[in-house]
């Protein structure tokens, strides 16, 4: 029956970040389906939304991202199975274990999970967020802005809690601090990618953007370049 069940679910794409203490340990796609996981003794456990009997239909889940990104990816994560919860907490991410007072957390499309991670189901496209201390963050921040930008220009990008879309005030995103309207307006001097990240003490760092900045119409970046003179043929 098991295996019957696992025939009918089907692989997803998802975005997988998962934020460590003082970095990100791993943002990007992964592909994941319903599986199996073993992390203790007690293993394997089936990991596809029907733990604890949440669904009656297997499918992805936060933890099997987590699980197959690992995988993908080269970092590993520890968790403790339990009998009565019939799901894993996690213990460690990459080299971040829980302590007595710091735990890992995780949210579903800036939405913390109510659920297990492997009771909670994903679908193509969900952001799945891993965070360590989790439970003593404020915000969940928010990171938006152009994806491309001209040097000596200034743009403005904009930091929300992803929870509640609200503005947030005084975060860092390239040395700059956030208004409070949650913007923040910088300028690039030379051109190249810059990778940006939105960070404020006490609350989980936001997403990745990636801002391509070109030195006006240089035909990087989608400009279509300087037009070239046609020649004059005598």
């Amino acid at each position: 029956m098991a295996c019957a069940l696992a025939a009918l679910a089907a692989p997803v794409t998802v975005t997988l970040r998962i934020e460590g203490e003082s970095s990100t340990i791993f943002e990007g796609p992964v592909t994941t389906d319903a599986k199996t996981i073993a992390k203790d003794s007690s293993g394997p456990h089936p990991c596809d939304g029907t733990n604890g009997g949440v669904s009656t239909t297997p499918g992805p889940t936060m933890t099997s991202a987590l699980d197959d990104g690992s995988i993908v990816q080269g970092f590993t994560w520890a968790g403790t199975y339990f009998n009565g919860f019939d799901d894993f907490g996690i213990d460690r991410i990459g080299p971040d274990a829980n302590t007595s007072t710091a735990f890992w957390g995780y949210a579903l499309n800036y939405v913390p999970s109510q659920l297990g991670g492997c009771q909670q189901k994903v679908q193509a496209g969900d952001e799945v967020l891993f965070a360590y201390d989790f439970f003593s963050k404020t915000g969940l921040l928010k990171l938006t802005g152009p994806s491309s930008a001209s040097t000596g220009e200034p743009v403005t990008l904009k930091v929300v809690d992803g929870k509640d879309a609200k503005p947030v005030a005084g975060a860092s995103v390239g040395g700059e601090l956030t208004k409070a309207d949650g913007t923040v307006t910088l300028v690039f001097s030379a051109a190249g990618m810059q990778q940006l990240k939105a960070s404020r003490s006490g609350d989980v760092r936001s997403n990745a953007l990636s801002v391509c900045v070109h030195a006006g119409d240089d035909g990087t970046c989608g400009t279509s370049g300087p037009r070239r003179q046609a020649q004059v043929v005598a």
